[in-house]
């Protein structure tokens, strides 16, 4: 007997319309995240610039009491953030402008696409979980190392 693989035996798949208000809504509030983490982007790259110049304008006895220079320290985190932050806000970006054409013109390669942007959304932000996760980890890690060696 052959075993039955209903995904490739699946040629074409109909949306209801239920489905497609779903997809009509989910577009609209993926543009509306995505415009949100572009402002976020915007600030986190004027709070970067910020830091460099205004933090290094600080009195020197108060830049003194800092371990190192701060403003510094600052601004390469925010630039780095929103360096990081970039790329799932683009691909959530362009998933919502792809599903809302693909629902327009009916089009099944572009939802295809509009899908592929939201998987590439999906795993940078997992890989990124991952990352963040696996740095909190090795710090622990490294802490109770340290207060060991003391």
């Amino acid at each position: 007997m052959k075993a039955h693989n209903p995904i490739t035996q699946l040629e074409q798949l109909v949306l209801t319309s239920d489905a497609k208000r779903f997809l009509k809504e989910t577009a609209g509030w993926a543009f509306f995240i995505a415009i949100l983490g572009i402002i976020g982007i915007a600030f986190m790259l004027i709070v970067g610039l910020v830091s460099f110049f205004a933090l290094d304008a600080m009195p020197e006895a108060t830049q003194a009491q800092l371990p190192f220079d701060m403003g510094l320290a600052m601004g390469i985190f925010y630039l780095v953030m929103a360096l990081l932050y970039i790329f799932p806000v683009y691909y959530l970006f362009q998933f919502s402008n792809k599903l809302k054409k693909a629902l327009a013109s009916k089009n099944d390669e572009v939802l295809a696409n509009a899908f592929e942007m939201l998987k590439s959304h999906y795993k940078y932000i997992g890989v990124l979980f991952i990352i963040v996760i696996s740095l909190n980890i090795l710090s622990v890690i490294a802490v109770a190392l340290g207060a060991f060696a003391i």
